[in-house]
């Protein structure tokens, strides 16, 4: 009871634009006393957000945001939570919805309105709304946002496949609309690519109760944790109605030069695969594997713990520390190969192969790290190194 007074937000996301609204509309009409406040990006070339107030009724205000360093996600950033603030003090509101625009992921803004929630919020959930028949054409798009016209600044190189994969795997909460051209394999592939999220009817009553889940406050770290290559819940090995999912782990280092020439390859063998990886000739590092559309994004994501001093793990976030403990071997520690790759049709058996054939040969092993350190630096140009 001590947090009646606190306005409960519901953060609505997904690049599917008409199931993001179809999905509000319903929140609105089923949630006496809800409000949606909406920043339209789309005339950010213009130099001004615009910022959409309403209700079941329709359009109760509207108003514009300055563009912050000539970016439209700045913008939004900086009005988001006054807004909602406003709103929380301006009378009796039960539940404010914010609809992010289409190519805005959800992490950045739940961690915005968290981190300034106080007295006056609490930020209950995050929904993606969903189009069934639309996640393999959407995570198969290569596009850069640009060439659609979704992208939030004039410097955004995110592509529309990894902005629609990352939006679907943060959200806990899976709301579907109805789509008669949806299929098992539809079905079937966003419970793989998505296993531990709830999925709602957006048309069901479920869908405002997924909205008011947490009154406590949706947690911002655990969610971003799950994200992290180095403690990500990723998907385990499944195959049904056509989809499968396999999980590749491994304890023996990549050969860089032998993985290198086989990324092309390995990043169109699925729609959708991410993970965490290792290469020889850098065993200190913890490589992130991430790709949608044919597009691959390898990052450094910080030391494997392996390699840091006793005395540094002090200052590593518990929940890391308990990834590499449930994961550690005896000789390398937390370093691995956990690679998850999902896609309808996926070759396995080819799949494998082709991983198994980038990895050190028993004798590239047994020169050990300072020999492993003299191969081919054949990542230096993708992990931006002299």
């Amino acid at each position: 009871m001590a947090q009646a007074h606190r306005l409960p937000v519901v953060i609505v996301a997904g690049l599917h634009a008409d199931a993001r609204k179809e999905v509000v509309d319903r929140l609105l009409r089923t949630v006496p006393g809800s409000v949606a406040l909406h920043h339209d990006l789309s005339g950010a070339a213009d130099g001004v957000v615009r910022r959409l107030i309403r209700d079941a009724s329709g359009l109760l205000s509207e108003g514009g945001a300055p563009l912050v360093d000539d970016c439209a996600c700045c913008a939004l950033r900086e009005d988001l939570v006054p807004e909602l603030e406003r709103l929380a003090r301006s009378g009796p509101i039960r539940l404010a919805v914010v609809e992010l625009w289409d190519s805005v992921e959800p992490k950045a803004m739940a961690e915005v309105v968290a981190a300034h929630a106080g007295d006056v919020l609490t930020l209950t959930n995050v929904i993606m709304a969903v189009d069934p028949a639309l996640v393999l054409p959407y995570l198969g798009n290569g596009d850069d946002l640009s060439e659609a016209g979704l992208a939030a600044a004039r410097t955004d190189r995110r592509t529309v496949g990894d902005t629609f994969a990352r939006q679907l795997e943060y959200a806990p909460v899976l709301a579907l609309v109805d789509n008669e051209e949806a299929d098992d394999e539809d079905h079937a592939l966003l419970a793989q690519l998505h296993p531990t999220a709830r999925r709602v009817a957006a048309d069901s009553g479920d869908l405002a109760e997924a909205a008011f889940a947490a009154f406590g406050g949706f947690d911002v770290e655990a969610a971003a944790a799950a994200q992290h290559p180095a403690c990500a819940l990723l998907p385990q090995d499944a195959d049904d109605a056509g989809v499968a999912t396999l999980v590749w782990h491994r304890r023996r280092p990549f050969h860089p030069e032998r993985l290198f020439q086989a990324l092309e390859d390995l990043c169109c063998a699925a729609a959708r695969s991410r993970g965490r990886f290792w290469l020889a000739d850098r065993p200190d590092t913890l490589l992130a594997w991430d790709a949608a559309g044919g597009a691959l994004c390898v990052e450094s994501a910080g030391p494997w713990l392996a390699s840091l001093p006793d005395a540094a793990w002090e200052l590593v976030p518990p929940v890391r520390r308990a990834a590499a403990a449930m994961d550690w071997h005896p000789e390398h520690g937390d370093c691995c190969q956990h690679l998850v790759f999902t896609s309808p049709g996926l070759d396995r058996d080819g799949l494998e192969q082709l991983l198994e054939s980038c990895l050190l040969t028993d004798e590239e092993y047994a020169a050990g790290p300072d020999g492993w350190k003299r191969l081919p630096a054949a990542f230096d140009s993708l992990l931006d190194t002299a």
